[in-house]
């Protein structure tokens, strides 16, 4: 990872803006040419998981970093992997990946046209608190233009990664109020809070919409998908090797050492205000010794 990348870090204002509102829009986060090839990519995988029966529906496939090396490329892309670990810090992984693919269509076939939810399913309903913890974050690439309505654009609504219920009849058509589509062009990367409520929409376009999704976790949440990587990881960094899960054991997810997150080596040697970032607020977290181990000796 080439220290040229801290030039993306997450702002201020980023954060601000993300934490009120759930969500980020970097533009021109890929080039012309890296778009190009991830398009390239996103078709071979679409041209094999697709039938002729099927070519009109929508494709949201999982597990796709290893079909080619630029959606490994994609993983670190230095516009956007700051402002990552800006938000969840530097134990974290890629835990869940997927490309979706949305054809035009014929509206006057359409009968469901959104399905809103938070990310995460079962989490929701068995997770504690209230608001729900943000546990992860997803970061969508747009490879094809979606800088107008009924592009097949995500609609989401501004600030209710907050809100643990949503006012919205569930029957395919109703929007909640504030609903807003992401209009955004080609190039551009969205990070959203899985908390977020946020829906599909139909593409009313004569063009396919096209996304990769990266979901970045704690090292200690399970995999969404299969993550078909290990393989990949003799020819990565180390670096690259954390993002894709490696690690010295089951127990450095919780407990870190050096060997489990080079990321956090990394950031001390080249940006120690974001390493300590978290460092810091996790020693705050933690209660004093003597308490720990009395509640430990009680278990």
């Amino acid at each position: 990872m080439h220290p040229s990348c801290l030039n993306h870090r997450l702002t201020d204002a980023e954060r601000e803006f993300f934490n009120t509102n759930g969500y980020l829009v970097i533009k021109n986060a890929l080039t012309s040419e890296f778009n190009q090839k991830l398009i390239a990519a996103v078709d071979r995988v679409d041209a094999r998981e697709r039938t002729d029966a099927t070519r009109t529906k929508l494709m949201s496939f999982p597990d796709i970093v290893h079909e080619d090396p630029a959606l490994v490329d994609l993983i670190d892309c230095p516009t956007t992997y700051p402002k990552i670990w800006g938000i969840l810090g530097w134990n974290t992984y890629l835990y869940h990946s997927h490309i979706d693919v949305t054809p035009p269509a014929d509206e006057a076939a359409l009968t469901w046209r959104v399905a809103w939810h938070q990310d995460s399913m079962r989490v929701n309903d068995e997770i504690e608190t209230s608001p729900r913890p943000r546990l992860s974050i997803k970061i969508g690439y747009y490879l094809t233009d979606a800088s107008e309505p009924d592009r097949g654009n995500t609609l989401i609504v501004p600030g209710s990664q907050l809100w643990d219920e949503i006012d919205c009849p569930q029957d395919g058509v109703s929007n909640p109020d504030g609903a807003e589509p992401l209009c955004v062009p080609a190039g551009t990367a969205v990070i959203i809070d899985r908390r977020i409520w946020h829906s599909r929409s139909p593409n009313l376009w004569n063009q396919s919409r096209k996304v990769v999704w990266y979901g970045y976790s704690y090292r200690w949440l399970r995999p969404k998908d299969a993550m078909t990587v290990r393989h990949l990881y003799p020819q990565l960094d180390p670096i690259r090797r954390q993002i894709l899960g490696d690690g010295l054991s089951a127990n450095g997810s919780y407990d870190p050492h050096d060997g489990d997150v080079p990321l956090r080596t990394w950031l001390r040697e080249h940006c120690p205000e974001d390493a300590e970032r978290t460092l810091t607020g996790r020693a705050h977290a933690r209660p004093p010794a003597m308490v720990r181990g009395k509640h430990l000796g009680r278990m």
